[in-house]
């Protein structure tokens, strides 16, 4: 057969994920008919080859490696449509010819410390001739030889020269398929005589033992009739004269380790240079477009840019699909190019379609340049049980894997959703990060769930590693938590690992995570930490409740940590620096959101919960050695539970704000009390009182002391809402009225305000918010004694929470 290197094997220097490159491959050897065709990568994936015929199999893909007893330590051999490896191996395929790869193998690549997770150890980090890429220092001080040979034609763009030599001629020249290679061949071999070969001793052990393979198939199937597939930068070597004897000489004592195979899954996203893949390409969904078009690229890549746009609701016509064209044809043609590349498209694309906006552009590069192609694998690829678990359940919850990100809102009364949440709570608490809970739009109930989940082919690496703890999801999920459990040092480490296990119903695991809890409870003596803690039991109780857990011993031990911060708490909050007294606030918020949810029940161990939370915050409202912050804060939780009368708010307000008050401490008083996103603008709206004293204590204020108070105050309404902040600004314009009261806001006509609260037409209300909640009636005659808007609001505050 006609080769480039006459009397010997036919070498295919290429780009890897090149379209262009991967069009030469195929024409070459259509016109060779090898009888073997060796490729650039793991000699263990000569086992998988057959694979790539099924009709399941659907780039791209890739070949994953991973050491048995070290999954993390793992390396990718992606493979796309328009790679060249992939067009050879599916051309050996349909012809019937032997494929073997030829590059170093993963028991020793995986055994070098300075692999890369996608380095050039894993076969494809090549720069983008086949060069070796950027992965350790030695490899930075290495030259990009597309960039010196596009410097040299006069190129100041590596990615343009590309495209203008390759891409852009159809991958023949002439009448010879073979041109093309022995071009590059013979421009990779100046290159390396000009700046050596890079003497990096895994890039020499590489392509020792590609050599070693090589004379092998030559004297299996002749010199003749072996093709060989190779990044550009290899093709100097392959053909050099080194002798047997010292590529096994290099090979001796190589590190090993034992490693298992199989194919994954690849996307688009994941062979772009940004994502930090040495052998990136900068736009995978335009190259992929360019080896699938036919005729005419731009004009279809222009009609799919136009699909998309149209899918937004951008108005994009046929009539601008012919100008874009036109525009980039013409772009092209001023520049100097044989045919318009990506960057005249892009540009005309901004132009007509755009108006000029790169916004519209980013929705462009991430779904067509780039793309959110994700491949498929068959059924029949070896995978470690844990992964096979994992597909059975995705397959059974009708939970398909997507490259491209997506909300998924889960009803946990559903059968089928709640045992999506379960899954995805499982695979968190294994460290497989496909799904990360959201803050769901329509409801804030437990039994809703909102989801973000996109999943990165990363992932494959993360359920190998999640395999040494069990074969099945559930299985793997409960030993580790039960490992966590034991070693875990933190009491808030275990009580979110408790939260965790009620999410994803480890029921087995909950006995073991119990004990540990009550155990770290028991020795820790710090508030801060028990109040840290606390939350997460309160919350963990409510999901047993929708998730229908027995939760009593959960239940037991937080109110046993409840009654230790109602004990603790008052000392702890006294004497504190501005950092301690702003955490403890936040302790302080939690605490009593937690205790809201917990259930009061007179046999607990803390009693009336409630009752004694309420003893705890008078008295830190009333104690002036406590921060103004925590006071105020207090106070206001006091008032917002109908526990303080508004008298006794103001009377408390009056003491903070007495010209005897430092100013500093003044304001701190009102970051507590009215700060945050609690509502406390509005409660200054509707309270003429607490706004007057405000007001009256602002404008007392010396003007030596206002600077130091300033940043505090503006933290504190820059919080509120706009119309909050406008509303506020009209009230305090108004002034009050001539006998130092404000005006009565329903008499003066401001909207939104009533002379006082009419309770009949609040109450009316009710039965319509029980029936959209779904509680049930009340006492169809209940007590007119008794208050029931405290009732009625705790309920709603806990549906809320």
């Amino acid at each position: 057969m006609t080769t480039p290197l006459r009397g010997g094997p036919l070498l295919l220097g290429v780009r890897h994920h090149g379209p262009g490159s991967a069009r030469a491959v195929r024409a070459a050897l259509d016109a060779a008919s090898p009888r073997v065709v060796l490729i650039e990568g793991p000699p263990e994936g000569d086992a998988l080859v057959s694979l790539a015929a099924d009709p399941q199999m659907r780039p791209p893909v890739a070949l994953l490696a991973h050491a048995v007893d070290d999954p993390g330590r793992a390396a990718f051999w992606p493979l796309a449509e328009f790679s060249p490896e992939w067009v050879a191996l599916r051309w050996a395929l349909t012809h019937d010819a032997p494929v073997r790869f030829i590059d170093l193998s993963a028991t020793h690549s995986l055994a070098f410390k300075d692999d890369s997770e996608e380095g050039d150890g894993d076969g494809n980090e090549a720069g983008p001739d086949g060069a070796p890429g950027p992965g350790d220092r030695e490899r930075a001080l290495r030259i990009d030889p597309l960039a010196v040979l596009a410097e040299a034609a006069g190129y100041d763009d590596a990615e343009r020269w590309w495209e203008d030599v390759v891409e852009h001629r159809g991958g023949t020249d002439g009448d010879d398929p073979f041109a093309p290679f022995a071009a590059v061949g013979e421009a990779m071999g100046a290159l390396r005589e000009e700046y050596g070969d890079g003497g990096h001793r895994r890039d020499l052990v590489r392509e020792a033992y590609m050599r070693l393979q090589l004379r092998a198939a030559r004297k299996e199937f002749g010199d003749d009739q072996v093709a060989v597939v190779c990044g550009a930068w290899h093709v100097p070597a392959l053909g050099a004269g080194s002798t047997a004897t010292a590529d096994r000489a290099l090979l001796k004592g190589l590190p090993k380790v034992k490693s298992e195979m199989t194919w994954v899954p690849w996307t688009h996203h994941r062979l772009a240079r940004h994502s930090g893949y040495g052998a990136g390409i900068d736009s995978p969904g335009w190259y992929g477009h360019l080896f699938g078009a036919p005729d005419r690229p731009v004009t279809r890549w222009m009609t799919k840019v136009a699909g998309l746009l149209r899918e937004e609701d951008r108005p994009v016509s046929s009539a601008h699909v012919i100008e874009g064209v036109r525009l980039a044809e013409t772009l092209a043609t001023m520049r100097g190019r044989p045919l318009a590349g990506l960057t005249e498209t892009t540009d005309a694309i901004r132009a007509v379609m755009c108006d000029g906006s790169d916004v519209p552009l980013a929705l462009i590069r991430d779904r067509l340049i780039v793309g959110d192609v994700l491949g498929e694998v068959p059924d029949s690829a070896p995978a470690v049980p844990l992964q096979r678990d994992l597909t059975r359940l995705q397959r059974s919850l009708r939970l398909k894997p997507e490259a491209l990100e997506r909300e998924v809102d889960l009803d946990l009364r559903k059968e089928t959703d709640a045992g999506r949440s379960r899954l995805l709570h499982r695979l968190r608490l294994l460290a497989i990060g496909w799904g990360e809970p959201a803050a769901g739009r329509g409801s804030t109930g437990t039994f809703r769930e909102t989801w973000r989940l996109r999943w990165e082919p990363e992932l494959y690496v993360r359920v190998a590693e999640a395999g040494v703890w069990g074969t099945t999801v559930l299985s793997a999920a409960t030993a580790k938590a039960e490992s966590q459990a034991v070693s875990a040092t933190a009491l808030s480490e275990v009580t979110a690992l408790a939260e965790q296990c009620l999410l994803a119903e480890l029921t087995d695991a909950l006995p073991v995570v119990m004990k540990a809890l009550a155990d770290r409870a028991a020795l820790d003596a710090d508030v801060g930490h028990l109040a840290q803690a606390l939350p997460a039991l309160a919350r963990s109780l409510r999901y047993g409740d929708v998730r229908s857990t027995d939760t009593a011993a959960l239940g037991e031990v937080a109110a046993g940590l409840a009654e230790r911060i109602c004990v603790g708490l008052p000392p702890a909050c006294a004497a504190l620096d501005a950092d301690g007294a702003a955490e403890m606030r936040a302790h302080l918020d939690g605490v009593h959101t937690a205790i809201g949810l917990l259930p009061a029940t007179p046999d607990s161990p803390a009693g009336d919960l409630s009752g004694r939370w309420a003893a705890v915050l008078r008295k830190l409202a009333a104690r002036d050695t406590v921060p103004g912050v925590i006071r105020g804060r207090a106070t206001r939780l006091l008032l917002d539970d109908g526990r303080l009368p508004e008298d006794e708010a103001a009377r408390l307000m009056g003491l903070a704000l007495s010209p005897g008050a430092p100013p500093a401490d003044a304001a701190a008083w009102i970051e507590g009390f009215v700060g945050g996103t609690s509502g406390g603008g509005m409660l200054l709206v509707h309270d003429e009182r607490l706004l007057a004293l405000v007001d009256t204590w602002l404008t007392g204020v010396p003007a030596g002391s206002f600077t130091d108070v300033l940043p505090l105050l503006r933290r504190t309404f820059s919080a509120y809402e706009p119309g909050v902040r406008r509303t506020l600004g009209e009230l305090v314009r108004r002034g009050p009225a001539g006998g130092g009261a404000r005006p009565d806001r329903a008499e003066a006509g401001i909207p939104g305000f009533g002379a006082a609260v009419d309770e009949t037409r609040a109450d009316a209300v009710l039965p319509v918010l029980r029936l959209l909640l779904g509680d049930p009636d009340p006492d169809p005659d209940p007590d007119p004694d008794h208050d029931h808007r405290i009732d009625h609001d705790n309920d709603l505050a806990g549906v809320a929470r």
